[in-house]
């Protein structure tokens, strides 16, 4: 399932909280686990694994996988769920030529050198292996993150280095894909709403804390309700649900 922050400072990772916060994350994988279609047997690499709730799904189906992950605390809870799961930072990824695909799905967007990264991912593959992701492409959450900017702005404080994401184009990922010498089968961006099951403010404190890092809490609280009334004209509806405006980058590539 995947989040692995690598690069942004002050995101910390609390299984239980994610578990929470964001359930909807693996639950919205089925699609790119069906288009990376393990095989019985096949040796996998589970690229940012997270809690490994979808590790496990690619497990049930056969395949032979290992999960990696940045974060310690979501390598424990993958390792609970009877994952077979490492520490490693997705930017220094220590394979050679032993997975018959890599996958990854909603944790790319947190590696800021993605060059780095699919130099490791091809290179972790055998020749012919499938490289299959998805994650944050162009134009995700970026009501948020006007939101969350714009607050930042109101109090004074600058939003320069605080953006923990990168989420490309179809053209800009599809270059550096084969920059490192992949084929690309597919690649396209979907935009994705996506309900939030505990509200705004139960993503903004799983996955928005770079924006906040440093902040005293008085100010980081203020920062915060003023997202809230920003975002609420756009991503709130008149039951008070709230929706995040995803876009997802799906892709498929073959080493």
């Amino acid at each position: 399932m995947t989040h692995t922050p690598q690069n942004a400072p002050g995101q910390e990772w609390n299984a239980s909280d994610y578990a929470q916060n964001a359930n909807f994350v693996p639950k919205l994988g089925s699609e790119v686990v069906k288009l990376l279609a393990p095989q019985p047997g096949e040796r996998i690499l589970d690229l940012g694994c997270g809690d490994g709730s979808l590790t496990e799904r690619l497990v049930q189906l056969g395949a032979d996988v290992l999960g990696v992950d940045a974060s310690e605390e979501m390598v424990n809870a993958a390792r609970q769920r009877g994952i077979t799961a490492r520490v490693v930072d997705g930017h220094q990824l220590p394979f050679d030529h032993e997975f018959d695909a890599v996958f990854s799905n909603a944790a790319l967007h947190w590696m800021l050198d993605p060059q780095s990264v699919l130099a490791g991912v091809k290179r972790a593959l055998k020749p012919g292996g499938r490289f299959v992701a998805e994650f944050g492409g162009h134009g995700n959450v970026a009501a948020i993150c006007t939101a969350l900017i714009a607050a930042l702005q109101f109090r004074g404080i600058s939003a320069r280095g605080r953006h923990p994401w990168y989420f490309p184009t179809t053209h800009e990922y599809g270059h550096l894909l084969e920059t490192v010498g992949f084929k690309v089968e597919s690649i396209e961006l979907i935009p994705r709403p996506t309900p939030l099951p505990t509200g705004m403010i139960g993503w903004l404190e799983t996955f928005a804390s770079p924006f906040l890092h440093g902040l005293d809490e008085d100010v980081r609280d203020a920062v915060l309700e003023n997202t809230m009334t920003l975002l609420g004209h756009s991503l709130r509806d008149e039951q008070g649900n709230w929706t995040a405006d995803y876009v997802r980058l799906r892709v498929s590539a073959r080493a």
